[in-house]
């Protein structure tokens, strides 16, 4: 059903079939290392499926997925784009600006950040990233073979741009990764995984507000434009932390998990990688790939603002929509042979950024991030080969990695 045939439910008006309904945990263990049955089961179960367990309502279809993320006025994010919902539930921490606030809060500090990842600014990094691309890579080079390709390209490469473009200081910087994995654990049950960073939450907090303090970042980076932005009337002084924070949160664990999943998929996928130095300016279709083949975002959840109907269910007012975006990036419906990594695709309209009103407004840096360290591999490595077993990380929010050892050929 499109979003231009959506009819708002009233209490009275029945739904046209009840819900598919299932026991599946989405949030045990195996199901966290390797999502790939459970994207199967729940999008190929029904287009809307009642997970009985949370009392939420998921979906791994790709255009269904895509209504939601189309229609903001009927599925919000103000409620939280975790399980959670900050109707009924306190949030831990304040809401993400403008990550998890509809307009009319969500549209200013929306605008700022557009204004500040702009295309201008990112022109201006481009030659620099690529810079820093290059020591990164002559350095590891420089080493053993045999390295770990999470902890020293995907992690110490954004580790280290990101934070110098938002004006961070050099210190503790590995305590972003461990933040941004609280928030996302967050963002699920409050079940182990979010226990064991738990111990964690006061501390990594108070550190993450201290450093979003104008007087704490450097007077040339997107933190301190935004803060100017306050400085203008178009935030409150009480919004710019927040918004600085919201680059923090989400601007960091996702493209490092990202480009763990590029050099995973190059490192299993040889020809494509020939492929890749032969035309490096696919680098850009290679990491928009890699988001929709492994998605490093794999659940989102939206709120019903009122009564509504979803592929034909009435879903009543504050109702959760988990959302796997992961299943949707590989919906045999929408992507012909989709378990595929290839470059030969048209990877765009993918779920990994989001759609509409709420799509990742830091997407253009996560792919000038890729995009550099791809384009300087593909000119200095001849060869990407797993020297190990990787092993997956454990996140409720995220597809993630803790170790992936690679072999590199020059």
């Amino acid at each position: 059903m499109s979003t231009s045939d959506r009819t708002t439910m009233t209490s009275s008006t029945a739904p046209r079939h009840p819900a598919a309904r299932s026991d599946i945990d989405p949030y045990t263990i195996d199901n966290l290392l390797d999502r790939t049955q459970l994207q199967h089961d729940i999008r190929e179960k029904a287009p809307l499926v009642y997970l009985e367990r949370y009392g939420v309502y998921a979906t791994g279809r790709y255009e269904t997925i895509r209504e939601v993320f189309a229609d903001w006025p009927h599925y919000q994010v103000g409620a939280g784009v975790g399980l959670a919902n900050f109707h009924t539930e306190k949030p831990w921490r304040p809401p993400a600006t403008p990550t998890e606030t509809d307009p009319p809060e969500h549209d200013a500090p929306r605008r700022v950040l557009t204004d500040v990842l702009g295309m201008r600014a990112l022109r201006r990094l481009r030659e620099q990233w690529i810079a820093e691309a290059e020591e990164v890579v002559d350095r590891i080079l420089a080493g053993p073979a045999e390295i770990d390709g999470m902890a020293d390209l995907a992690a110490a490469f954004p580790l280290k741009v990101f934070p110098d473009a938002v004006g961070l200081p050099p210190e503790n910087r590995n305590n972003l990764l461990a933040y941004g994995d609280l928030v996302f654990n967050a963002f699920g049950p409050q079940n182990e995984n979010f226990q064991r960073g738990a111990a964690r939450l006061s501390e990594l907090s108070q550190w993450v507000t201290m450093l979003c303090q104008r007087e704490n970042l450097s007077p040339d980076g997107f933190g301190a434009r935004i803060w100017d932005a306050s400085d203008r009337g178009e935030l409150t002084v009480d919004q710019a932390p927040l918004v600085v924070r919201s680059l923090l949160s989400a601007g960091i664990d996702t493209t490092v998990h990202g480009i763990a999943a590029i050099v995973h998929a190059f490192a299993t996928h040889p020809d494509e990688w020939e492929r890749l130095r032969s035309e490096p300016q696919l680098a850009r279709r290679a990491f928009d790939e890699a988001v929709r083949w492994a998605s490093p975002l794999q659940f989102v959840f939206h709120t019903t603002s009122e009564a509504v109907e979803l592929e034909g269910i009435e879903l009543g007012q504050h109702t959760k929509v988990m959302l796997l975006v992961g299943a949707g990036n590989r919906d045999p419906r929408r992507w012909e042979d989709p378990d595929d990594f290839t470059l030969t695709r048209d990877p765009s309209g993918h779920l990994g950024f989001g759609m509409g009103l709420h799509q990742c407004v830091g997407q253009h840096v996560a792919r000038l991030e890729a995009e550099a360290l791809l384009t300087v591999l593909a000119a200095k490595v001849r060869r990407i080969e797993l020297a190990g077993t990787p092993l997956r990380g454990v996140n409720n929010t995220l597809q993630t990695w803790k170790e992936l050892p690679v072999r590199l050929t020059t």
